[in-house]
């Protein structure tokens, strides 16, 4: 009797035991898909010419891999390999047979530029600086700002949407309008190669179409990974924030919201004039009943003066009805920069040198150059006109409201027009 309890109970351990390790096993298996297939180098990928196919070989039916975990492999595969889910978007084209005229001429390439010289250590230095201080300001005490101390997992999906990915040369930007983002957004469409034109992939940033450039489908950001990757989403995003090289664009945050006014307030622009202009005319300019239109508020000569724009920026009600609109949003909202850690910091004011450091240290600079820019930028010497209307209060509250980003990288106080 006490012999077939004592075996009852050992089949029962030994039938636990099995499940446990079944259940180990299945979870390990379920991992090691998942990395497998999730890309992750950072380093320059380009495109191969696919080897001819082995021979067939027959093995014996008796040392097949089971169906099932062949149907999962090909299940996970579906939603985890770069370029799948989302196809690639085509350019408005015409003419016919353009796919087979265009896999005639275009031949991808494939060689590295060759540098004799090494990156100057002063420029290498600079990084180093710009990245010391992100960290030092990131742990300081003396410097307090809303989600500072937050974990990459607390923040919001929506806040997500300016972090653009390029899985082919494993690369992260986040893009600072007002920053040449325009650009840089162009320079990312070729190198994901996220936009064909007859069926070739751009190669020149600046033949890439404005309306195209702007356009959030184009672009593979950190807030549509969930629509892809769905659990996975979260995680997946800190194994390529780890493993992919992280880079955005500032610059001086006063001069940036100049830049911001000049372009959609004192150039004609339906869709600002309706969802801002409007409202600031109404708030602060006496204008209970501005315009409808934008061309209808120019030619009557009413549009929001600077002044009002900084007025509108301090009102709490502005915040309280929807939050900054991205063109006049602080830099740490848009790029989290406590919560990342940016392998590249480039400032406006260094734009060139930066923009051509950065693609030689990515090795992409054999395959794009950033377009030079020569349109009328806005400049830190015109602050004290911009301002001579602003009361020196409203400076100062602005400033506070935009303390952050002048601290978190590196630019000085502008106390010319602060301390009169």
């Amino acid at each position: 009797m006490g012999t077939s309890r004592l075996f009852r109970i050992f089949m029962l351990l030994g039938s636990a035991f099995m499940i446990l390790l079944i259940i180990i096993y299945w979870d390990d298996v379920g991992a090691s898909h998942l990395y497998l297939h999730t890309p992750i180098s950072p380093g320059p990928k380009t495109p191969r010419t696919p080897p001819p196919p082995p021979p067939p070989q027959h093995h014996p039916q008796t040392s097949r891999t089971p169906s099932f975990l062949s149907d999962i492999d090909a299940f996970v595969n579906q939603f985890l390999e770069p370029g799948t889910g989302e196809p690639t978007e085509n350019a408005p084209a015409d003419g016919a047979n353009q796919s087979e005229r265009a896999e005639e001429r275009y031949v991808p390439r494939r060689e590295w530029k060759i540098h004799l010289t090494p990156v100057a250590a002063e420029l290498r230095d600079r990084q180093e600086q710009r990245r010391l201080l992100l960290k030092e300001m990131c742990s300081s005490d003396g410097l307090a700002f809303p989600g500072r101390n937050r974990s990459f997992d607390d923040i919001p999906n929506k806040e997500l949407d300016h972090l653009i990915v390029d899985d082919r040369h494993g690369i992260i930007y986040c893009y600072v309008p007002k920053v040449a983002c325009s650009n840089w957004k162009r320079v990312m469409m070729v190198l994901s190669e996220s936009l064909l034109q007859e069926g070739v992939p751009y190669t020149d940033p600046l033949a890439i179409p404005r309306d195209l450039v702007h356009n959030s489908s184009m672009h593979f950001t950190f807030n549509k990974f969930w629509k892809r990757y769905g659990k996975f989403s979260r995680h997946l995003m800190k194994v390529k924030l780890k493993k992919y090289t992280k880079f955005l664009f500032v610059r001086d945050p006063f001069v940036r919201l100049i830049s911001a006014y000049r372009n959609k307030f004192e150039l004609r622009n339906e869709d600002f004039y309706r969802r801002f202009a409007q409202v600031m005319l109404r708030r602060y300019a006496n204008q209970p009943t501005p315009p409808a239109s934008v061309d209808a508020a120019f030619a009557a000569g009413l549009h929001p003066s600077f002044a009002h724009f900084v007025r509108y920026l301090l009102d709490p009600q502005t915040e309280g009805d929807m939050p900054f609109n991205e063109h006049w949003r602080q830099v740490y909202r848009l790029c989290h920069p406590c919560q990342i850690q940016y392998d590249f910091v480039g400032h406006l004011e260094s734009g060139e040198e930066d923009a051509e450091q950065l693609l030689r240290q990515l090795r992409v600079d054999n395959v794009v150059e950033f377009p030079t820019s020569h349109r009328n930028l806005t400049a830190s010497t015109w602050l004290a006109d911009w301002f001579a209307a602003v009361p020196l209060e409203a400076r100062r509250e602005l400033y506070a409201l935009y303390e952050p980003d002048f601290r978190l990288f590196g630019y000085d106080r502008p106390d010319s027009i602060l301390n009169e």
